[in-house]
């Protein structure tokens, strides 16, 4: 009897000093991470731009497999090479940058394939509206920054949306496509 005291009070005793997992908390590496869209032109070419202006963080328990992203875009921060453009884009025809000055992606639900990320699923809110979007991972990686001295983890991420979903119907009647290609690419650093 004594035997297994000493025992269960053994294995209590390393059990209390097993560390519990616990989400790293990630900054946005403004420099490496952008919102891209592509959408077709009269089936001729492709229309592409991104957003320039961005900020959130990521929470990510590799152990758990478990993690959060919220990053927020600014809608007139929108950048295709062409300032007429990005003009007609930030307008109330498209996004409406005047009333909904940014747009957010909130993920919650992680998919892992080992150590890499597979998808995040979460909801996406633009122009006062949101619904459900779940990015995949095209590539994920974390490694240790050369010249932050710091890990950072990052990956390239899309989905195809439609965007009457959220009220974008500029030139459907005309033939445009409802469907956008997102492209997602973020790098974060460890904080």
């Amino acid at each position: 009897m004594r035997s297994s005291l000493i025992a269960l009070a053994a294995l209590a005793a390393l059990a209390s000093g097993v560390a519990q997992a616990e989400p790293a908390t990630y900054a946005i590496e403004p420099t490496h991470t952008f919102a891209n869209f592509e959408i077709g032109h009269f089936g001729a070419a492709m229309n592409r731009g991104r957003f320039d202006k961005k900020e959130g963080s990521v929470q990510l328990d590799k152990a758990a497999k478990t993690g959060k992203v919220e990053i927020t875009f600014e809608t007139a921060s929108i950048n295709t090479g062409t300032p007429a453009f990005d003009k007609h884009l930030q307008s109330a025809d498209l996004f409406n940058a005047a009333q909904f000055p940014n747009f957010k992606f909130v993920g919650d639900k992680f998919s892992f394939n080992g150590d890499k990320v597979t998808e995040v699923a979460g909801t996406l809110t633009l122009l006062g509206k949101t619904n459900p979007v779940t990015l995949k991972a095209n590539q994920f990686n974390c490694y240790q920054s050369p010249m932050l001295k710091r890990e950072v983890c990052g990956g390239d991420f899309e989905a195809t949306i439609d965007r009457t979903q959220w009220g974008l119907n500029y030139g459907v009647d005309w033939g445009f496509p409802k469907n956008v290609l997102l492209r997602l690419q973020v790098e974060a650093v460890k904080q």
